[in-house]
């Protein structure tokens, strides 16, 4: 069979405009192309929110629950991670509120602040022994913190008040001199 080079572009361009259409139109119509597992509840939102404000307080910038990072760590979770690991995120969480709760009598959200950070690197360190047992799974407390600094560096406060922010940046210097207080920079 014989075929020119014009119809060879016609049907690879069909061919692969099917390809890239299907995933771009369920885009638009607000569909997902894959499955989400695990459903987050209000209270859940709102021990997302309390954990990463305990890893990124607000000091004198905005913290991550200023920056609505749970909404970003809710929403990647869902829709990024596959489903062993959205099952560990909601596992962790559920663990972590009733660690405290048996530690402390109270769960995540009612805790004082100290109780908060003792929770959490009581979570980190368990984190740390199991990562040594799971390879390739990360853990719960590697996630939340992966997603907390991630939300909260890319977010508009983040970006603007905790990191230095030029919207226009001028020429690279390489070699030049930073006070003590300078922060650093936003990309």
């Amino acid at each position: 069979m014989n075929i020119n080079r014009r119809d060879a572009i016609q049907r690879l361009s069909i061919l692969m405009g099917g390809m890239i259409s299907a995933p771009a139109m369920a885009g638009l119509n607000g569909q997902k192309s894959h499955a989400t597992f695990v459903q987050f509840s209000a209270a859940q939102e709102s021990l997302v929110a309390e954990i990463a404000d305990t890893i990124i307080p607000t000091t004198d910038t905005p913290g991550a629950k200023a920056a609505g990072v749970e909404k970003f760590i809710l929403r990647v979770v869902q829709d990024c991670y596959p489903e062993a690991s959205q099952k560990a995120f909601a596992e962790g969480l559920a663990k972590l509120d009733s660690d405290c709760q048996a530690r402390f009598g109270k769960g995540f959200i009612e805790a004082s602040s100290t109780q908060r950070k003792e929770a959490l690197t009581t979570c980190m360190l368990e984190s740390d022994a199991t990562r040594k047992s799971k390879k390739g799974q990360p853990t719960f407390f590697f996630m939340i913190k992966e997603l907390t600094t991630t939300g909260y560096f890319t977010s508009e406060i983040g970006a603007t008040k905790a990191l230095e922010y030029l919207p226009i940046p001028g020429k690279f210097d390489g070699c030049m001199p930073l006070s003590p207080s300078q922060k650093t920079w936003a990309l």
